[in-house]
């Protein structure tokens, strides 16, 4: 008896030293938890008549913003903010159908368009013409289930949508959605169906409700995507909400066409996915390849897996894959973010020495020691090779478990991606937002991170909120942010000034500052060499989320091929004589920096610096090199102030990194 609670004794010790952190932040450190999810749906009644406020901070111009000054057309109404305006908003909210030159905007009804109608109802708005004309208000949910109280229990929230067309058929808008049937929360339910765009007075109601139907409990589905083929998918956390705890599954809904019926008939799965936290996962995206064949699930949680850095606890991306259309589903797997086995661009390059010394007291950690953590959203492309590419807000974690340091400068919009299946990990920064999280009434809404790509999935383009006031803290009076990204290439584009940095959508239009709860379609209209990103979002007032709204399309911003200028970061992407490449050091830097390059096998090696726009302003050739580690000096006298690339070549293999001359 006595050697076993020595033995515990000694075990809680461990447990004691294993939770205690390893370093310390600065009193002025601002963090940020997951936003809560609501216990129901039904937002107030009534609430305080309020006019839009008045913006007037000055901007921020150095001279990487840019803009094209889009045109914004305003469409259809909803009787609020709140369908929306939670966590990030649904998956697929536009959906769009570029071989036919069709996008629509699902969303709840009600507003000046619809005087009287109920929040609760669903309806679309829709361009048959690439979106320069439309119609809208189309309802095809109309709430009928009344238990005498104030609120329906088929009323809908949150919903997904497609645009599917059968072989010689109509154009469908598939949706899915959350119903407030009251058996979980409030929640419990889901209603589907499809409502034919062209014969608008055709339109299918379909509910699956817990316990009556399913053991799982069903609450808010936030992935959705319809495939080439035509599945129709889902996915939510089997999760009791009353009791706020997670049950350890996630739920997949599937659904396929059925000619006879002229609609889609769908079946529940139960999906393994342990985790560490009560709560489950923060997010949960689905997506699939061009082919429909290769598909992943994506959530933003901690299962355990994942090595934890200096005694903090993150989140970080659990996925699992299909290769058979979604039949089968390999996994979980994690993607380690952190630490000496993470991902290099983030353990190395997310933050300058500088960053680190102002976060951290001293001694501040190693960069191998630093948590990581994903924000609390995210969003998903499958790209043309079938590889899986997720666009995250990245940033050190907080004190809390789970928590974001979300100060300026340390949280990135990023593409964590793959380019062999899911062995291995690269990342590319997209921009660096100066805000983080929002607050409209009583709803909070972060970066709202989004993913787009072309048909062929051989180009993406991630979008993004930020508050680009001056002194802002806050990110209360939101732009859309947007930057492309070709995987074959590793080329980003620049901005309207030729700046490597993400271009302002809004910029000096119409939703300038005004952006809320922007949204991006999930694919894009491409003609020629120029692809149109169809953005939507909510012309709301700040202070009264419970007023009505506008969605106001944003008709004609894009990107050409010409715009693909900047070099990305090439991060060993083959088997190579190249075991590592450090990020230089010091850096920024004046006279010199040196770089630590280990060799797995001897071989010629050989670095050369490039600037921004490509152009090669240094070469040293080392001859042959033993295996093992060297270290490599760039001399930065005769560079001129500013951002640069080097690359370490041995053979065919290239590694490239940033630096900055000071």
């Amino acid at each position: 008896m006595k050697k076993i609670l020595l033995f515990a004794l000694a075990l809680g010790m461990g447990f004691s030293t294993i939770a205690q952190k390893a370093y310390k932040f600065k009193i002025d450190t601002r963090e940020q938890k997951r936003i809560e999810a609501p216990a129901n749906g039904i937002e107030p009644v009534s609430s305080a008549a309020v006019t839009k406020s008045e913006v007037k901070s000055r901007i921020i111009t150095p001279s990487d913003r840019d803009a094209q000054v889009v045109n914004i057309v305003p469409i259809g109404t909803a009787a609020n903010a709140y369908g929306w305006g939670f966590a990030g908003g649904q998956e697929s909210l536009i959906p769009v159908r570029p071989d036919l030159n069709t996008i629509a905007v699902i969303h709840r009804m009600g507003g000046d368009e619809d005087p009287g109608g109920y929040s609760g109802d669903l309806g679309y708005d829709i361009s048959t013409d690439g979106g320069l004309t439309w119609k809208t208000q189309t309802e095809f949910w109309i709430a009928t289930e009344n238990d005498g109280g104030d609120y329906y229990k088929d009323a809908a929230r949150y919903p997904n949508a497609g645009l599917f067309k059968p072989e010689g058929g109509d154009t469908y808008l598939t949706f899915f959605a959350p119903i407030l049937w009251g058996s979980n929360g409030g929640w419990g339910g889901y209603g589907f169906g499809v409502a034919n765009t062209v014969d608008t007075s055709k339109h299918t109601k379909n509910m699956l409700v817990y316990p009556d139907q399913t053991d799982m409990m069903l609450a808010i589905p936030g992935g959705y995507f319809l495939t080439s083929q035509g599945l129709s998918i889902a996915v939510d956390d089997d999760q009791d909400i009353d009791a706020t705890s997670y049950n350890g599954n996630l739920i997949i809904t599937k659904g396929y066409w059925n000619a006879d019926t002229q609609d889609f008939d769908y079946a529940l799965e139960s999906l393994d996915a342990p985790m560490d936290i009560s709560d489950g996962p923060a997010d949960i995206k689905v997506a699939f390849s061009p082919d429909g064949q290769t598909g992943y699930i994506s959530t933003l949680g901690n299962d355990g897996e994942a090595t934890q850095q200096s005694g903090y606890s993150n989140y970080y991306p659990i996925y699992w894959k299909t290769t058979d259309a979604g039949q089968s589903w390999e996994g979980p797997f994690f993607i380690q973010l952190d630490g000496s086995n993470g991902i290099e661009g983030i353990v190395y390059d997310h933050l300058t020495d500088q960053l680190i010394a102002d976060l951290f007291e001293a001694p501040v950690p190693a960069r191998e020691d630093i948590s990581y953590t994903t924000s609390f959203d995210h969003d998903i492309v499958v790209d043309a090779n079938g590889n899986l590419h997720i666009a995250v807000i990245i940033g050190p974690t907080g004190t809390d478990p789970q928590s974001i340091v979300s100060a300026k400068g340390y949280i990135a919009a990023v593409d964590l991606f793959t380019t062999d299946g899911g062995t291995s990990w690269y990342v590319e920064e997209m921009g660096r937002p100066a805000t983080f999280r929002g607050t409209f009434g009583d709803i909070s809404e972060d970066n709202r991170i989004r993913i787009t790509s072309n048909e062929s999935a051989d180009k993406i383009f991630i979008s993004w909120l930020d508050t680009d006031v001056e002194d802002a803290v806050d990110n209360d009076k939101p732009n859309l942010w947007c930057r492309g990204f070709e995987p074959a290439t590793y080329l980003k584009t620049k901005d309207g000034s030729g700046v490597d940095g993400p271009t302002n959508v809004t910029l000096f239009s119409a939703g300038m500052w005004q952006a809320y709860m922007g949204q991006a379609s999930k694919v894009c209209f491409t003609s020629g060499d120029t692809y149109t990103i169809p953005f939507v979002y909510e012309d709301m007032d700040p202070t009264d989320p419970v007023a009505a709204v506008r969605f106001q399309y944003i008709t004609d911003f894009s990107f050409s091929d010409a715009d693909f200028t900047i070099q990305g970061v090439d991060e060993s992407m083959s088997e190579s004589n190249i075991g590592s490449v450090s990020q230089n050091y010091p850096n920024p830097f004046g006279k010199q920096t040196y770089v630590n390059v280990s060799l797995t096998e001897g071989a010629d090696l050989s670095l050369e610096v490039f600037t921004l726009t490509g152009q090669r302003v240094a070469t040293r050739n080392y001859g042959y090199m033993t295996n093992g580690s060297h270290t490599l000096t760039i001399d930065g006298a005769n560079l001129v102030p500013g951002v640069y690339f080097y690359t370490v070549i041995s053979g065919y293999d290239k590694v490239t990194r940033k630096m900055i001359v000071e």
